[in-house]
């Protein structure tokens, strides 16, 4: 199984940014500012129309992203700019239909050709992704699994089994950026820990160094996306916003120790 080479004794801090929003130069730059933060690998969303699993934080970031003009394609560069600018890992997260019709093998390559080192698709279940997940294998690409705190034993014993990279924790039954975290979290973590033996990212919900610090010790990394968000956009943007999300990373990253 592929390592990332992100989880190395020290906690994860993974931050996910909407490319293109407001613009993809900005984004290129969020993104160098964060990883001289602290940041060991980056989360890049693909805007979608309509984005199931995202709250309204993200909604409204995919939808400035549409607007600014930003299309898979523009994507893929902006990875493209951000891998040949910094060293961390790039992870594409988005949803199925977009990669569907630019095409599974296509995508794959030009995934590959950026760079980009992973791939998470909240809205396709493990048991149906397997063109997509064989086609980004083909390319040195790793497709990365999600749980939430309701699956059941059978269904993360055959996650476990298929786990490569890292599996992406839910934290919460909802949508990102939205409310407190599962309240049997310890139960939650220890149960997928008896199935998978790869290392554990949880996202949804993580809204700042407090609350990552106190989900810190269970698992091995913590990936930040409405937070950052809010950041950005309370400091207005551009420069002063940048430099905001940063600091919150850079905040996160001291918490977790």
């Amino acid at each position: 199984m592929k390592d990332l080479g992100i989880f190395c004794g020290k906690k994860a801090v993974i931050p996910f940014v909407m490319t293109g929003d407001p613009d993809r130069d900005t984004t290129v730059k969020l993104v160098e500012s964060m990883v001289e933060a602290g940041a060991v690998a980056v989360e890049l969303g693909m805007p979608f129309s309509d984005p199931l699993a995202d709250g309204p934080v993200i909604q409204e970031a995919g939808q400035r992203a549409l607007a600014s003009g930003t299309t898979l394609s523009s994507v893929l560069e902006t990875a493209g700019r951000i891998t040949e600018r910094t060293s961390v890992p790039v992870i594409l997260m988005g949803y199925v239909n977009p990669i569907m019709s630019y095409g599974f093998e296509r995508f794959a390559k030009d995934a590959s050709r950026s760079g980009v080192a992973a791939v998470i698709v909240p809205d396709l279940p493990f048991d149906e992704g397997d063109e997509l997940h064989d086609a980004l294998r083909a390319q040195g690409v790793t497709p990365i699994l999600m749980v939430s705190p309701n699956i059941g034993d059978e269904r993360l014993a055959e996650i476990g089994r298929r786990a490569e990279g890292f599996v992406y924790c839910v934290s919460l039954l909802g949508v990102t950026g939205q409310g407190g975290l599962h309240q049997g979290m310890k139960e939650y973590i220890e149960r997928v820990r008896r199935h998978v033996s790869v290392p554990l990212a949880l996202g949804f919900g993580i809204d700042g160094p407090e609350r990552a610090a106190s989900v810190a010790p269970m698992v091995d990394g913590v990936v930040v996306g409405s937070a950052v968000i809010k950041a950005f956009n309370e400091a207005g943007g551009g420069p002063e916003g940048v430099a905001r999300g940063a600091k919150l990373v850079g905040d996160i990253v001291s918490a977790v120790g």
